[in-house]
């Protein structure tokens, strides 16, 4: 459904030309939600822009529902247009206009007529829970519902494609959760092609089939949200995992923590379950087999959506063979086991 292939995105010429965006490929397939996340700055705010060509690619080529949109004419661009609908972080709402003339502009620009536009704007109000709004102006809603009424004036053309520019970033983290069950609602209701972006790992696991991760203009990582949440493959991956799960190690801790192992230290590690690994007594026979002591400092369960993932730093009481072969143990058995820094044995 969108299609984008080697796009390069610069702004400026010469020594002050800046590469937003450097040679990106990326598929979305339809009916698929698919997140983009990365820093401020990464390049994500271009990426999306892209999809309809509010910004132009320098090269490389887009094509959305089997059209090349970097072909097209001006006209037939206009006309491609109204099967992407688009929402923003802030809203865009026209403040002199109600919220059923909100909804109804796209419709007004393509000429469409009166009792037809009225035909599909009630459904669409009704379908985002504001029917009861019709009459009233966006000073006179909630961020909550402002959205919805973006989100109504988006689906007003009948798009195949929606696009999401950190779509819940101002929004509270209750009203998130109903904007972004909203939109799970459409996407399985419509078979509505969803990109959006966003720096909230939340709005990821919720809603998202796969996960994209951008760093200076080039995708990284990309994956199912099962598999990212479980097994981040970079560095970056791993901080935002560690970021949205907050499981670090005590401040105290963190300040006795040695960078490299000593004659008379034993490691921290996190150690990461996924699978059936979060329901084996890993630990318990982990202690029996290896003859190391764990303290567990941390851990937690998570749900990501079909998937359970297992958290936990940890002490591996031992000598330094007994450490090395219980790291062996852990990670024969599929657990991420990453070492956060050594701490002096206490005699």
């Amino acid at each position: 459904m969108i299609q984008l292939e080697n796009i390069t995105k610069t702004y400026g010429t010469g020594d002050a030309a800046v590469q937003a965006l450097q040679n990106v490929d990326l598929h979305i397939p339809a009916g698929q939600v698919h997140g983009v996340i990365g820093l401020s700055g990464a390049g994500k705010s271009t990426l999306i822009r892209c999809v309809n060509l509010l910004e132009r690619p320098s090269s490389g080529r887009v094509i959305v529902d089997g059209q090349e949109m970097t072909r097209l004419s001006a006209p037939q661009l206009n006309k491609a247009r109204h099967r992407i609908g688009m929402i923003f972080q802030h809203f865009n709402l026209l403040t002199t206009r109600t919220v059923y003339d909100n909804v109804a502009l796209p419709l007004e620009l393509m000429g469409t007529k009166r009792q037809a536009i009225r035909q599909r704007v009630l459904p669409l109000l009704e379908l985002v829970g504001l029917q009861d709004k019709a009459s009233q102006y966006p000073a006179q809603l909630s961020g909550g519902q402002k959205q919805r009424v973006a989100i109504a004036r988006a689906l007003a053309s009948e798009p195949r494609v929606l696009l999401c520019d950190e779509a819940t970033s101002a929004l509270d983290p209750q009203t998130t959760g109903s904007i972004l069950e909203l939109l799970r609602d459409i996407n399985q209701k419509l078979n509505l092609t969803i990109l959006l972006i966003t720096h909230e790992m939340e709005v990821v696991k919720s809603i998202c089939h796969r996960v994209s991760l951008i760093s200076d203009g080039q995708l990284v990582e990309e994956a199912e949200v099962g598999e990212f949440f479980t097994a981040p493959r970079t560095q970056l991956g791993r901080e935002f995992l560690n970021d949205f799960l907050q499981l670090e190690p005590p401040a105290a801790l963190m300040e006795r923590l040695l960078p490299s192992a000593t004659e008379d230290s034993h490691p921290v590690v996190r150690l990461t379950f996924s699978g059936d690994a979060v329901s084996t007594p890993l630990i318990s026979r982990l202690a029996r087999d290896c003859g190391v002591d764990v303290s567990i400092l941390q851990a937690k369960v998570e749900s990501i959506q079909d998937r359970t993932l297992g958290l936990m730093i940890a002490e591996l009481l031992g000598s330094s063979e007994q450490t090395r072969q219980a790291m062996q143990y852990l990670e024969s058995h599929q657990l991420h086991v990453e070492v956060l820094g050594h701490v002096q044995r206490d005699d």
